[in-house]
């Protein structure tokens, strides 16, 4: 008797969309504005990894038609499914929706040596408004961030929750935690529409928390994913804030490459001041030099002998040979040259001053001959009695 009831049991389960393992879960209702797009996520147990599985629809589970599988085809119209083994969650992904598209849906996972497990969801399409949607179903934060969630539906009746995948659930106007992190719930008025907002925020996330979560309103669900990631080097903190609120709120952090940055700024200005100093100095030490090498070529050859004395006195003198032969014989020692002197001093002398005068000649050939254009040196050194 006990095979007969069992076998009952599993097709009253069948016939009424409910899992008799409870091995397959997902959302029971969504809402979806006509033009808009849905994922779904189905999440399965962890025996049936290996398994295909499939979306399928219709009331009911043995007459309903398959759409798309995980093996084939992965695509069908406006529909697709993708299985990820390690979050242990197949998705389906419908576009472009229209009234039409309304109906029951199952998300089925095939076992060959057993009846296959699944379970079955609503999904309604709907021209005006949604009774619960969100601005956007994929979220990602790094770890140790925060996540805001806004939650729009059109009427207060039963309070929202919040709620993981074949997880646990906190409610509105209590604060909880979901896998080791914060979580709290306000729920408002909205501002621009005529309906209300739920608020999530969830702080101080953990690599754990990735995954999939809804927000719920009565018998409707809305899921959304988060997915949380390791924090870089340069990082921003984003609070997703959709336009319902019009609440923007943007945070910033100081990264290395801008620390760098205003290190730069602050030497630039001094360095670029010693580099124009050093430049300026070296063209003025140039232009220097260049008139020193100029002035020093202008200056006539020094004629002039200084003298003895200590006033520092020119003295100019003109020697004249009075033989006129051209070849003539060496000086005699006791030869006599007269040179007539002629003093170019600013002092007068007094009459009885003796300047004297020490002529050496040089000749090349003849040591004491001397031509008509031969050079005279005179050393002379001005006496006063």
């Amino acid at each position: 008797m006990a095979p007969h009831l069992l076998l009952v049991l599993r097709i009253l389960f069948f016939l009424t969309g409910v899992s008799y393992a409870q091995s397959v879960s997902t959302v029971s209702h969504v809402s979806v504005k006509q033009g808009g797009s849905i994922t779904i996520p189905c999440l399965y147990d962890q025996r049936y990894r290996n398994n295909v599985k499939y979306w399928c629809r219709g009331y009911n589970w043995l007459s309903c038609s398959t759409v798309v599988r995980t093996d084939h085809p992965k695509t069908s119209g406006k529909t697709s499914i993708s299985d990820d083994i390690n979050q242990r969650v197949f998705t389906v992904t419908m576009t472009s929706l229209s009234p039409s598209d309304s109906d029951y849906y199952w998300c089925i996972v095939e076992r060959k040596s057993k009846g296959d497990d699944g379970v079955r969801l609503q999904i309604s399409v709907t021209p005006g408004t949604p009774e619960l949607y969100v601005d956007q179903q994929q979220m990602t934060e790094v770890v140790g961030g925060s996540v805001t969630v806004l939650c729009c539906y059109s009427s207060q009746g039963n309070r929202g929750r919040w709620c993981k995948i074949g997880g646990s659930c906190v409610a509105v106007g209590h604060s909880g935690a979901l896998d080791g992190t914060f979580v709290k719930l306000v729920q408002e008025e909205s501002r621009t529409t005529n309906g209300y907002v739920l608020m999530v925020t969830m702080s101080g996330l953990m690599m754990e928390n990735t995954g999939w979560y809804w927000c719920e309103k009565g018998d409707i669900q809305m899921p959304v994913h988060i997915t949380v990631n390791q924090p870089t080097t340069t990082q921003s903190t984003t609070t997703i804030s959709p336009s319902v609120t019009n609440r923007d709120n943007v945070v910033t952090n100081e990264n290395t490459d801008e620390k760098h940055q205003s290190w730069l700024e602050f030497l630039f200005i001094p360095l670029s001041l010693l580099v124009v100093l050093i430049a300026v100095t070296l063209v003025t030490l140039k232009m220097l030099r260049k008139h020193k090498d100029k002035k020093a070529k202008d200056q006539p050859p020094n004629t002039t002998v200084q003298s003895s004395d200590s006033e520092q006195n020119i003295t100019y003198s003109t020697v004249s040979h009075i033989r006129g032969s051209t070849q003539q014989d060496p000086l005699p020692d006791d030869a006599v040259t007269y040179s007539t002197v002629v003093t170019k001093n600013k002092i007068p002398l007094p009459d009885d001053a003796v300047t004297y005068s020490t002529v050496v000649t040089k000749n090349k050939t003849q040591p004491n001959a001397a031509e008509p254009d031969d050079v005279v040196y005179s050393t002379v050194a001005q006496h006063q009695r």
